[in-house]
C-alpha cells in the first residue's frame, strides 16, 4: 500500500512526467470526471430552482380567510409573502474550485495540486491502463473552463460589471443581471452531458472537437501512434524471437 501511494505521488496519472509530450491514464481521467460530475448536477439544481422556481416566499402560518370567493368559487386567503432573494456565495466558491480543477489538469506541475487527480490516480492503479495524449484533454478542459467562467459571470454580474467598468472605462449597469438565464442553463446542461459521456462511456467530446480542428488544419497535434509506441514490449518480443532462433539452430 505504501509503495502504491508513493508511486501515485511520484507519477500521478502520467506515463512519464518528464515526457516532452505528456500522456495520461484515461482510466484515471474517467474516474476524476465522475467526481467532478457532482458540480454540474449541483449547478443544474440551482439554476432550475432560480429559473423555474417561485419568486415569492409565502408563509402559510399567516393565511387568513377573507370570506371572499374568486370567479372559480375558490376561497381567497390573505397571506404574508416576501420577494425571494438569492445568495450565490456557495455556488461561486464551487465554481472557483471547478475552474481550479480544470486549469490544474492542463499541466504536469499544477496537476500535483489537484486532490481529484491524486485520488483518481490512486483508484485507477488496479485497472487496465489506457494511455492518451494530454493535448486533446487540455483542449476539452479549456472548453469546460469557458463554461465555468460564463456561469461565474451570471452568478456575480455586479462584480464583473465593476471590473469591466474599472478596466475599460465602460458604464455597464450593476443593478441587474444583464446575462439571459438560458445561457448558463444551457451551458450547464452541455457540461453535464459532456462529463456524463466521459465518465460512463469514455467518450471525450472535447477531444473529438480537437481532432476535427486538427483535421481542418486549425490546430496542430503530434502523431499519437508515433508517440505511443511501447518500446519495452517490442524489445521483449525481439528477445523472445532471438531466443527461439537460438534454440532452433542445429548444433554442429
Amino acid at each position: 500500500m505504501f509503495n502504491a501511494i508513493q508511486d501515485t505521488f511520484k507519477n500521478l496519472w502520467f506515463r512519464d512526467p518528464k515526457e516532452q509530450t505528456p500522456y495520461i491514464n484515461d482510466t484515471a481521467v474517467r474516474i476524476r470526471a465522475g467526481f467532478l460530475l457532482f458540480i454540474p448536477i449541483y449547478m443544474l439544481y440551482t439554476l432550475i430552482d432560480v429559473v423555474y422556481g417561485s419568486n415569492w416566499v409565502v408563509d402559510g402560518n399567516t393565511a387568513v380567510d377573507t370570506y371572499e370567493m374568486n370567479w372559480d368559487d375558490q376561497i381567497i386567503y390573505s397571506v404574508e409573502a416576501v420577494r425571494r432573494t438569492y445568495d450565490y456565495t456557495l455556488q461561486t466558491w464551487v465554481l472557483w474550485y471547478a475552474l481550479f480543477e480544470m486549469f490544474a489538469g492542463m499541466f504536469v506541475a499544477t496537476s500535483r495540486l489537484s486532490p481529484t487527480i491524486l485520488i483518481a490516480s490512486f483508484l485507477a492503479r488496479r485497472h487496465p491502463t489506457v494511455w492518451k495524449p494530454l493535448l486533446p484533454k487540455r483542449f476539452a478542459w479549456s472548453l469546460g473552463s469557458t463554461f465555468i467562467i460564463a456561469c461565474l459571470a451570471f452568478f456575480n454580474p455586479e462584480v464583473l460589471a465593476n471590473w469591466l467598468n474599472a478596466l475599460l472605462g465602460t458604464s455597464i449597469p450593476t443593478t441587474y443581471n444583464y446575462m439571459p438565464y438560458w445561457i448558463p442553463l444551457y451551458l450547464v446542461w452541455i457540461c453535464f452531458g459532456f462529463m456524463w459521456l466521459e465518465t460512463v462511456l469514455g467518450f471525450c467530446v472535447g477531444c473529438k472537437i480537437h481532432s476535427l480542428l486538427v483535421a481542418l488544419k486549425v490546430l496542430e497535434a503530434p502523431c499519437e501512434a508515433c508517440n505511443n509506441i511501447d518500446w519495452e514490449a517490442i524489445e521483449r518480443r525481439n528477445a523472445e524471437r532471438r531466443q527461439q532462433g537460438t534454440e532452433n539452430t542445429p548444433q554442429s
